[in-house]
């Protein structure tokens, strides 16, 4: 963990310039739009999924129920996702985000007005968390794709997505905590009104960018052709098969812990919604400083290392948060493991739209979007019925001791990883001497240029 040994603190001058460095891909006015507009409608996306869970719980009083409207609302990414890959590749983006976003902000919507008069059911959730789920599946590998086109510089690329990240994770620091005051003083319904109107943000955001036309490009092969293009080409790069197979096997068997943080603040810990937002508000402070770690970092050197070692820490993590009856030792584990999940999942993605190639960005990435949306799905209800069965503290206990296995596993894969994007590291010109021998650890150390020694 040298990574984050606190450092004395820099000089004025030194501080200045290690701001320029984390906050590098503001400069561009496209990203800043777009991170300023997400960054209102985030927080409300927030609200929506604190308020939701509590909802349903209030309703149904039941860990399946949690896990079931789970997994209606995210199957559809399982489904529809990697069409929407091939669709990012082939159409403007921001017109397609412009469509997403607003169908969102209209789910949004119907829920609020439904809570609000009395007249929502358990079958009003479903459909919505099913509609929603339809639209996600298109919106995230569009979202995901977009980024390359508003951040001009290849080499700034890594830090505009640990600033996505960041962005996302800090308004989980607000929005849980906002949505478990409000809804012990008014209820579930001005959340979800609250999310639609911040989609208005984001909307605005994308309508004031100035993007230049996309090159006239030959005619594209029918979809499905398309489609199986995709995934011989990602399935066949040994480093982005290792990526998304590890990615999905951690939001299979250990992402599921969060659909049980109802159960875990009202019957473990014997608290209400102010306890449930503040224990994802405590896991949002380490997935906060986990993206600002990776944030301040210069070059994607390091990172599949880190991606075992931060496994472990989240594996270790979830070890000691089934076991603890206390809410305020909860509260001090969380940060941590929110920290080490962050750094692995923003890791993986940077390194896979580092290596990519641009003409299949948008069929990698809803690959990657498939890897944590589409099986979360069947990890919710995996969780919610091992749960109903087994008991949350138990469910979370067998998800740590599979975080430390898939550790284990990506670990021993990384020699033939390191060998497969030697190429194209060399071909971007992050090794500088594409022919020195390889040697234990060499392609994934930071140079002394990038990180000081810890």
């Amino acid at each position: 963990m040298g990574d984050i040994t606190p450092t004395p603190p820099a000089p004025s001058g030194e501080t200045a310039s290690g701001v320029r460095l984390l906050l590098r891909a503001l400069r561009y006015r496209n990203y800043r739009l777009f991170f300023f507009g997400q960054g209102i409608s985030v927080i409300g996306t927030w609200m929506q999924i604190t308020a939701m869970s509590w909802l349903v719980y209030r309703l149904t009083h039941s860990a399946f129920m949690l896990g079931a409207v789970g997994f209606v609302g995210q199957v559809p990414v399982s489904l529809l996702t990697p069409f929407a890959g091939v669709l990012a590749d082939r159409w403007e983006r921001r017109r397609m985000l412009l469509v997403t976003q607003s169908l969102a902000a209209l789910q949004a919507l119907v829920l609020g007005a439904l809570v609000l008069t009395g007249t929502v059911a358990v079958w009003h959730i479903v459909a919505l968390a099913l509609f929603a789920g339809i639209v996600g599946a298109f919106d995230m590998p569009i979202r995901q794709s977009f980024v390359v086109d508003m951040v001009e510089d290849r080499a700034d690329l890594g830090n505009a997505i640990a600033l996505n990240s960041s962005l996302f994770n800090g308004a989980r620091l607000i929005g849980p905590t906002v949505a478990g005051v409000l809804i012990a003083a008014a209820g579930e319904g001005p959340c979800f009104l609250i999310n639609a109107l911040s989609f208005v943000a984001v909307l605005i955001a994308l309508v004031m960018m100035r993007l230049a036309p996309r090159a006239a490009e030959a005619p594209r092969p029918p979809v499905l052709r398309g489609l199986r293009e995709g995934f011989a080409y990602a399935f066949g790069f040994p480093a982005i098969r290792s990526l998304l197979l590890f990615q999905a096997a951690i939001n299979l068997l250990v992402m599921p812990y969060t659909v049980l943080m109802p159960v875990f603040a009202k019957d473990v810990l014997g608290g209400g919604a102010h306890t449930f937002g503040f224990l994802v508000s405590a896991s949002g402070v380490g997935s906060v400083s986990g993206a600002l770690y990776l944030a301040s970092r210069r070059s994607v050197r390091g990172l599949a290392r880190r991606i075992a070692l931060f496994t472990v820490l989240v594996g270790l993590m979830l070890l000691a948060f089934s076991q603890s009856h206390w809410l305020a030792l909860s509260l001090g584990i969380l940060p941590f493991l929110g920290f080490g999940m962050m750094v692995q999942m923003a890791a993986c993605n940077t390194i896979l739209q580092t290596i990519v190639d641009d003409d299949k960005r948008g069929r990698v990435m809803s690959l990657y979007v498939l890897s944590f949306g589409g099986v979360s799905p069947f990890g919710a209800l995996l969780a919610g019925s091992t749960a109903n069965a087994a008991g949350a503290p138990a469910t979370v206990l067998m998800a740590g001791v599979c975080c430390l296995a898939a550790a284990a596993l990506f670990t021993l894969q990384l020699p033939a990883f390191r060998q497969s994007v030697r190429p194209v590291y060399a071909r971007l010109g992050i090794i500088p001497d594409p022919s020195e021998p390889i040697s234990s650890d060499a392609e994934f150390s930071a140079s002394p240029e990038e990180e000081p020694p810890s």
